[in-house]
């Protein structure tokens, strides 16, 4: 994981995928039909293999804008370079960050993940320049990710990405598969 010189620039701390503490690490857009957006990212794009997690409610408890959230959606993941691309389909009308977004701007652009070492300690920065939290959930890598709304100006969340092990592990994996990808098998069901 990183570590910092004197000067504070991180140093030989790349991620296994090649993404940095502290950086952008995931690209999301919010899509009305995720088998359509996976076939023209992996054919006109060149992006994929994705990794698809069909259904996924979180894992254990999630709130959004402070209630609780039952929002099911499903969610796709593949790397382009060392920038995840995360595709996202709500699957129900819940009230979500998802829903939030279509009703705003419609399809498109949602977030940018940040790869975040210390994820309170960045929702209280964020929370100094104005930021308030819009979503938290459980995720498979054992932490929770926390959605900061910069507010109506802004282009879109910030998705606080816990920068832990198993993430590393769960996202290298994916990038790896992506190295010489062919086209072969551009979806892979996740769980």
């Amino acid at each position: 994981m990183s570590t910092v010189d004197a000067s504070g620039a991180a140093t030989d701390s790349r991620f296994g995928f090649g993404g940095l503490p502290g950086r952008i690490i995931q690209s999301a857009f919010v899509v009305p039909d995720l088998h359509a957006a996976i076939e023209r990212w992996a054919g006109e794009l060149r992006t994929g293999p994705w990794f698809l997690f069909d259904h996924f409610p979180g894992e254990g408890e999630a709130s959004y804008r402070g209630g609780p959230s039952s929002a099911d959606v499903s969610i796709a993941m593949a790397f382009t370079g060392s920038l995840q691309i995360e595709l996202i389909q709500p699957n129900d009308n819940a009230p979500s960050v998802y829903r939030e977004t279509i009703e705003r701007r419609g399809h498109g652009f949602h977030h940018h993940g940040i790869a975040s070492e210390d994820v309170e300690a960045d929702i209280a920065s964020y929370r100094t320049r104005g930021f308030q939290i819009a979503y938290r959930a459980d995720v498979p890598t054992g932490r929770q990710v926390v959605y900061l709304d910069g507010g109506a100006e802004a282009p879109g969340f910030i998705e606080l990405i816990p920068a832990s092990p198993a993430m590393d592990e769960l996202f290298t994996g994916f990038w790896k598969a992506s190295i010489g990808w062919d086209g072969t098998d551009p979806i892979r069901p996740v769980g």
